[in-house]
């Protein structure tokens, strides 16, 4: 059993049932992702399209690509064809070309609504006032091609328990909201390797783990 798989078989000894664990790969190499793969994961999530290309193609095709990093509108068509699921939806320009593309390929795109809960003004997402509009505007008849499966936050990067438990209770009000306007809507995508055992006390059905599962990042060459 290599450390790989012994630190996700440990993790998901941990995990809630009904909890996915979803494994950040980025910067990790294909030798380290079939590790993770061959001890029975099988969902990835990748930051950045040009990485995740590359890496689709030499990779089990039972694998299901988790698109979380921001999306530039002119990168959608690139991934598109394979992308499992889109966590980072955070504006409606985004969302109009996801339809489109979706629609010249004839996919129904599953997606997260990535909302803005952290102090940090750097990270993405839709404010709460453009939250509201976007889920209450006819998402239906606009966007055919899109299907609303959830909801995605980022929280602070700070080891303060109360401000992370403040923005995973934001974040889970949002989603209970988002749920029951979309009867598909059962992801919220919350927690990381160092917070994710709150973000499950919160509510979290999907945590996203890149260190705790593969070790320090050595980006690839």
């Amino acid at each position: 059993m290599t450390e790989i798989s012994k630190r996700i078989h440990h993790i998901q000894q941990a995990l809630p049932q009904g909890v996915t664990l979803l494994a950040v790969s980025k910067h990790h190499t294909p030798e380290n992702i079939l590790q993770a793969y061959n001890a029975g994961l099988r969902d990835f999530g990748e930051n950045y399209v040009q990485e995740l290309h590359a890496k689709q193609a030499q990779l089990p095709k039972a694998i299901h690509w988790h698109f979380i990093g921001h999306l530039q509108r002119n990168k959608v068509k690139q991934i598109l064809p394979y992308v499992y699921l889109i966590h980072s939806l955070d504006r409606k320009e985004l969302a109009h070309e996801i339809e489109k593309q979706a629609a010249l390929i004839g996919k129904i795109q599953p997606v997260l609504l990535q909302l803005h809960v952290a102090s940090e003004t750097s990270k993405f997402g839709f404010s709460e006032d453009e939250f509201q509009a976007f889920i209450h505007s006819d998402i239906t008849t606009r966007y055919p091609h899109l299907k609303i499966l959830g909801l995605m936050a980022m929280a602070s990067f700070t080891n303060e328990t109360a401000i992370l438990e403040q923005e995973f209770k934001k974040a889970k009000k949002a989603y209970m909201q988002l749920s029951t306007l979309f009867p598909h809507a059962h992801v919220l995508s919350m927690g990381m390797s160092s917070d994710y055992k709150l973000a499950i006390s919160h509510g979290s059905t999907m945590v996203r783990m890149g260190t705790a599962i593969f070790g320090d990042r050595k980006p690839t060459k």
